[in-house]
C-alpha cells in the first residue's frame, strides 16, 4: 500500500495545486492531511474546499484549531516580538476572510487519526498527527531526544508516527529490545506543502510503503519517500505582498525559511 501524507499548506493555494497534480501521478491507495490549512496567505477558503471536494481525510493542525474557534491565538512559538507582531495580523487576517462553512469544518477536524494494520502476527499501529499526540502544537524536531520520542510513541501506541507543525522534514528509526528481541518504531515529519522552512522552497510530502511483509521486527520493510515539487512561487508570494499580510511571508517563501 503506498499511502501519501501531506500537511501545513497554510492557505497556499498554487503550492497546493501543484501538490495535487504531482501526487496524481503517483497514484497513492490513500491519501490524509495532517493539517494547519490556513493562515500566512490569501486563500483559506480556497484550500479548504479543494480538501473538502476530494473528502480527504484531516486533521486539525493548531492554525486550524485558532481559527475554527475565532480565537486570535494560533498556538504558534514565536521566537521574537517582531513574529508575534506579524503572527497577530496573519490570524486576524484569516478570521477576518474565512467564511463560515469553513470555519465549521475547521472546528470539526478530528485531533488524530489511527489505523491499524494486521499484516503478520503482530499489529502495525499508524498514527496520523499535528505536533504530538500529547499536544496539537508540540515541536517535534529532528534533535529531540531519542528517550522522549520513544516514550511519546510508546504511550500513544504508535509504530509509526507521521506528523508536521515544523515544517522540516525527517525520518527516524527508533530502535528498542524486547525478551531479546529488536523493535523498531518510525518517527516521520511530513514537511509543509505551502510554507517550507528547510532551506528548500519546494513543497514536500511524503509516500509510506506499507507491504504485506512490513512489521515491527523489519525497520527495511517500511520505506518512507519524501517528495519535492516545484510550485508557482512568485504567485504565491505577489499574493502575500498585495495584501495586509506582512512582506516577511513572500519573502520566507521564496527563501524556503
Amino acid at each position: 500500500m503506498k499511502i501519501a501524507l501531506f500537511s501545513d499548506i497554510h492557505a497556499n493555494l498554487p503550492a497546493l495545486e501543484a501538490f495535487f497534480k504531482d501526487v496524481e501521478s503517483k497514484e497513492p491507495d490513500a491519501i490524509y492531511c495532517l493539517g494547519d490549512l490556513v493562515g500566512y496567505n490569501i486563500w483559506p477558503n480556497e484550500v479548504v474546499n479543494e480538501i473538502r471536494k476530494r473528502g480527504i481525510p484531516c486533521i486539525a493542525g493548531n492554525y486550524d484549531f485558532g481559527i475554527g474557534r475565532k480565537s486570535d491565538d494560533c498556538g504558534c512559538a514565536y521566537k521574537t516580538d517582531e513574529e508575534k507582531a506579524n503572527g497577530a495580523v496573519s490570524i486576524a487576517f484569516t478570521n477576518q476572510i474565512i467564511e463560515d462553512s469553513q470555519r465549521s469544518y475547521l472546528r470539526t477536524l478530528p485531533a488524530h487519526i489511527k489505523i491499524e494494520f494486521k499484516l503478520n502476527n503482530d499489529a502495525l499501529n499508524l498514527l496520523l498527527v499535528h505536533g504530538s499526540p500529547r499536544k496539537i502544537n508540540e515541536y517535534l524536531f529532528e534533535d529531540r531526544d531519542e528517550k522522549s520520542l520513544l516514550r511519546i510513541m510508546e504511550q500513544a501506541d504508535a509504530d509509526i508516527m507521521c506528523f508536521g507543525h515544523t515544517h522540516k522534514p525527517y525520518h527516524r528509526v527508533l530502535r528498542t529490545v524486547i525478551e531479546e528481541k529488536e523493535r523498531y518504531r518510525h518517527a516521520i515529519n511530513i514537511g509543509s506543502v505551502g510554507k517550507p522552512k528547510d532551506g528548500d522552497n519546494r513543497g514536500c510530502y511524503v509516500l509510506l510503503h506499507i507491504n504485506q511483509q512490513s512489521s515491527i521486527y523489519n525497520t527495511e520493510s517500511i520505506e518512507v519517500e519524501f517528495i519535492r515539487f516545484e510550485y508557482d512561487i512568485e504567485k504565491a508570494a505577489r499574493a502575500i505582498e498585495s495584501s495586509p499580510l506582512p512582506d516577511v511571508y513572500a519573502e520566507s517563501l521564496r527563501k524556503g525559511i
